[in-house]
């Protein structure tokens, strides 16, 4: 029994030791790269374990980068994996970049991953131009008809510009700003519609590209089509402006006038009633003049008589008046 526990501490030790010693080292990992012709080291591969990279995120690239012809050291690799970076998206644009005789260095391709673009795709653009639809675009023209124009824009990806170049929107943005420009400038929608490859040659001597990731190889008007006659839209809502600034300028007159006919009635009125208590104080002054000896009679009974007669003249004068209406109207 003595004898036995040494035997099995061995066993244990050995047990625990192997199972250390696959856990720091992915020997089929090892196995397949040395298989490939690539060399890795056991202490490279235990150190990226102590660093907690993924070992086959490096080896597997490495390898796939060997059997390409290209010489990339597993520093490198490791090091943009431990910045964040795609190492196998990188590995593949080289490949891809060296097919296509593209002069794509590991650092380049690295930093634009790093930026943030995908430098795979950014390679295959290089190869397969891409082709960027506008969305519509409406602008009007000199004689005041709207034009809307849909563009596709035929671009390459700058690989030397990736990094801190715009992007698509800037391009689109762009272009759709030279067709409101060239649009705008025309005298007649006519001429745009009989010619639209004025605005393709507008738009590229423009120089859009400037400070973008691409280079434009084309531009393509793929429609145009008439919109509204802004023009005469624009003329049918002054017109209106302008009657309804009349007709404010009516109505403020005519308020002016109903206003000052008010005043008006309000002075007669005012008269009227100062005449009533006026003719209230003639009889009072009448009395008075009696009581004095200051009028008689005859005076008196004078004065009546130049009323009644005052009267009757005023009578006839309206009767004539009338009848001459009348007469007028037959």
């Amino acid at each position: 029994m003595e004898g036995f526990l040494p035997i099995v501490l061995v066993v244990v030790a050995v047990i625990v030791f192997i199972w250390i010693f696959f856990s720091l080292i992915p020997v089929a990992l090892w196995i397949s790269a040395l298989a490939a012709g690539v060399h890795v080291s056991i202490f490279t591969l235990m150190g990226m374990r102590l660093r907690r990279v993924v070992p086959a995120r490096i080896v597997n690239p490495r390898i796939k980068a060997g059997k390409a012809g290209l010489n990339i050291g597993i520093n490198k690799l490791e090091a943009h994996y431990l910045a964040g970076g795609n190492v196998d998206r990188v590995v593949n644009a080289l490949i891809a970049a060296q097919r296509a005789n593209i002069n794509l260095e590991f650092e380049r391709a690295a930093a634009i991953d790093l930026a943030g673009r995908d430098v795979l795709e950014a390679v295959q653009m290089s190869v397969n131009p891409k082709v960027i639809e506008t969305p519509i675009v409406a602008a009007i023209a000199k004689d005041g008809i709207e034009l809307k124009a849909k563009a596709k824009v035929t671009v390459r990806a700058n690989i030397d510009r990736l990094v801190g170049g715009a992007g698509e929107q800037t391009i689109i943005a762009r272009v759709g700003e030279g067709v409101v420009t060239t649009i705008g400038s025309s005298d007649s929608h006519k001429d745009v519609l009989e010619n639209p490859d004025r605005i393709s040659k507008t738009v590229l001597d423009k120089g859009l590209e400037a400070g973008t990731a691409f280079e434009i190889l084309s531009i393509d008007i793929a429609d145009v089509d008439v919109g509204r006659n802004v023009g005469a839209q624009l003329q049918t809502d002054q017109a209106e402006a302008d009657k309804q600034i009349a007709q404010a300028k009516a109505e403020e007159r005519r308020a002016m006038a109903v206003a000052l006919e008010q005043e008006m009635k309000a002075r007669v009125q005012e008269m009227q009633a100062k005449v009533v208590e006026a003719e209230a104080e003639v009889p009072l002054a009448m009395a008075a003049a009696f009581r004095d000896g200051k009028l008689g009679v005859m005076d008196y009974y004078n004065m009546q008589n130049v009323i009644s007669d005052t009267k009757m003249k005023t009578s006839i004068a309206v009767a004539q008046t009338g009848g001459n209406q009348n007469n007028n109207k037959h």
